[in-house]
């Protein structure tokens, strides 16, 4: 089985796929370090998971970077190989918040920031099938910072 974590956007999302087909999806309401790891330990002990899969951004900074201090954690003791998703794939391509009025959009194969004057919300959602999603062998996150 395979989890697919998302930590970019609030709320938290993680799905559960078995032959790369959503079996269970958890949402969670909260801070990614409240509510991240006893989600995941709950998951660990419920499925033979054999591999993860998040979204390592562009996003939030913290959101990204607690999650892949956590999933690195439980694949050196646990071994559990991490993988990477962009964020763009969960979003439909849509932009992602970046800060106040910035966002991360995606022009063909760059990443860059464009300011909005109205929020732009665009929902992440979990794929019925991760057949198709583009998984990165990368797992660091994709730290994309805007000037400040």
């Amino acid at each position: 089985m395979t989890l697919l974590v998302n930590t970019i956007a609030s709320p938290l999302q993680v799905g559960v796929y078995q032959n790369e087909k959503l079996h269970e999806r958890y949402i969670e309401e909260g801070k990614t370090s409240d509510v991240l790891l006893p989600l995941l330990m709950k998951l660990l002990q419920r499925y033979p998971v054999s591999r993860i899969v998040y979204a390592r951004g562009p996003g939030s900074y913290m959101a990204i970077k607690l999650t892949y201090v956590t999933l690195k954690s439980i694949e050196v003791v646990q071994g559990i190989p991490c993988f990477g998703c962009s964020a763009f794939t969960l979003n439909n391509n849509q932009p992602v918040k970046a800060m106040g009025n910035l966002y991360f959009i995606k022009e063909k194969e760059t990443i860059i920031t464009k300011k909005f004057d109205t929020p732009v919300e665009a929902a992440f959602v979990l794929p019925q099938s991760i057949q198709d999603l583009e998984i990165d062998e990368e797992s660091a996150p994709a730290y994309l910072l805007p000037a400040v």
